[in-house]
């Protein structure tokens, strides 16, 4: 397996059958020009077997930390390790960027997800509570 920084909208075009929708062209050049965004994939053979996706949170008192914004492996590669790899590299690359942590949303009954994630490291934060907004796009 081979994990890649992926800076050209092309290589996130290629491996779109890993997001949940097929990637916006304009999304995708605005989200890989900024340097405080990352998006990686993982080949395997050199097919797209996975991708992590990585955005820096600066705040006054705190400093900077990595949210860790959407994971996808596609289904022939689930279980194999590639969705953990993803996510310690995306950590490694948290920590090489001077962030003080990383942190993930999921699901409480996404069993594979929390698995991923705490094979790679994380532990559940006690008694924290998610809100959301929603709006209407134009």
């Amino acid at each position: 397996m081979e994990i890649r920084r992926i800076t050209e909208v092309e290589a996130v075009m290629d491996a779109g059958h890993l997001f949940d929708s097929p990637p916006r062209p304009e999304a995708t050049e605005r989200f890989l020009a900024d340097e405080r965004h990352h998006l990686l994939i993982a080949y395997v053979d050199d097919v797209a077997a996975g991708v992590v996706t990585g955005v820096e949170m600066t705040h006054p008192d705190k400093g900077t930390e990595m949210f860790l914004y959407e994971l996808g492996v596609d289904e022939p590669f689930r279980g194999s390790g590639v969705g953990r790899a993803l996510t310690s590299a995306l950590a490694d690359l948290a920590h090489e960027r001077d962030c003080y942590g990383m942190w993930v949303i999921t699901d409480e009954d996404n069993a594979a997800a929390l698995t991923t994630y705490s094979r790679a490291g994380g532990a559940p934060e006690d008694k924290q509570v998610v809100l959301v907004w929603t709006f209407d796009q134009t």
